[in-house]
């Protein structure tokens, strides 16, 4: 069974099987498989055969690959554009010939680019990226001097819209040809904020393939290059870094790294106002969100209390980006698990599928603790199954 662990595909079988309202006695019935099986299989004790696995899934309504892989995408429209997008990049230097309009025209649909993402509005950004892309390209290919250095980084920032659909809807390999396209684009722009951004977005590649070590070196590279930072978009990018390694220690367990890094960061953003830097939130109340984020990747109980007390005091206002807000709710919600409030974490992650729904939806992390929750409540909270179904968890 390679990929999949006895005790992760134990915890799916039980979560199909409560999410079905059944109790062992009923599956041992529908399936044939004995009760003390079921009992091993669900508690990670025993891997299934085959023909268990069959008459497990056949009974649950599942296929045993989706038992195998766990739950399966969504049936968002982000999916039919994916391929629009991959023959957009795929001739990057070699663009066809087409018509480009002029830079002004050309930033103002970049911004709102920008804002789709920010706000978790992928499925709309799917739909118009291609196209965006393309014209970019042949902007970049065509333009000389400080014109083509402006196209490239409209490209840049196009493209990390462009990621985010790629990387948050698992289409790993796209993400990471975009990301290496962005560090391209950036380098044409002669930006070192710009650069920096792309090293932000870069960790990506490194969270996906759980390679922390190597993008937390790639992240210290990237503040050494950077310039001293004389303006505020240089604090910024340069807090935006640090902010991400603060995460990437964090998952790590190096605790006095990752307060380090948020130290520096704190220091930087002082000097800078809450606002969207190349395409990234920056400012204090971003920082207090990554304190949450860093709280819980290290798991320390008291570092957990703290953070769950000081939501109760503060919430990430209205007027910053949905995306970032959410993924607060998130982590506040994943605090609430770890310290075995799930009730609590339930009415977290709801207001983060208020906040950005299609985020939360294809969030990886949610699906994992909504399946937790429904084990934990025996399938017995109908909103919460109504949630879990909502977002392929169950």
């Amino acid at each position: 069974m390679p990929g999949t662990t006895a005790t992760a595909l134990g915890q799916r079988i039980e979560t199909a099987r409560l999410a079905r309202r059944l109790t062992r006695r009923q599956l041992e019935k529908l399936s044939g498989v004995s009760y003390s099986t079921i009992r091993k299989v669900e508690g990670g004790e025993r891997s299934p055969g085959d023909g268990i696995l069959e008459a497990l899934a056949r009974a649950l309504d599942r296929t045993p690959e989706d038992l195998l892989d766990g739950p399966g995408r969504t049936d968002s429209r982000v999916h039919e554009a994916i391929p629009n997008l991959q023959r957009a990049i795929a001739a990057y230097d070699l663009p066809e010939d087409g018509p480009v309009r002029s830079l002004p025209l050309l930033a103002a649909d970049v911004g709102r680019a920008v804002e789709d993402r920010v706000q978790s509005r992928y499925a709309h950004l799917a739909e118009q990226m291609p196209q965006l892309l393309s014209e970019l390209f042949r902007a970049v290919d065509k333009a000389r001097g400080a014109d083509r250095e402006r196209a490239a980084r409209l490209l840049a920032l196009a493209i990390r819209s462009a990621d985010a659909v790629a990387y948050k809807y698992g289409y790993g390999d796209l993400s990471g040809r975009l990301i290496e396209l962005m560090r391209w684009a950036a380098s044409i722009a002669a930006d070192p904020a710009l650069e920096a951004a792309a090293a932000y977005v870069r960790m990506e590649t490194f969270f996906s393939v759980s390679q922390l070590g190597p993008g937390l070196r790639s992240l210290r590279t990237a503040v050494d290059r950077m310039p001293a930072p004389t303006t505020e978009s240089l604090a910024a990018a340069a807090a935006a870094l640090h902010m991400r390694a603060a995460v990437a220690a964090g998952r790590m367990r190096r605790a006095d790294e990752a307060r380090e890094h948020l130290r520096d960061a704190e220091a930087l953003v002082s000097r800078v106002r809450e606002r969207l830097y190349d395409g990234t939130a920056v400012g204090p109340d971003s920082l207090e969100i990554h304190r949450l984020s860093v709280a819980v990747e290290l798991g320390n109980p008291q570092d957990l209390r703290n953070a769950v007390v000081a939501a109760s005091c503060w919430a990430p206002p209205r007027d910053l980006p949905a995306e970032r807000r959410s993924h607060y709710y998130i982590d506040l919600g994943r605090a609430q698990m770890l310290l075995g409030q799930p009730q609590h974490a339930k009415e977290s992650l709801l207001v983060a599928r208020q906040i950005a729904p299609q985020h939360v939806r294809e969030h990886s992390q949610v699906r994992t603790e909504l399946a937790t929750m429904v084990r934990l409540s025996r399938g017995r909270d109908e909103q919460l199954l109504a949630f879990a179904r909502w977002a392929k968890a169950v």
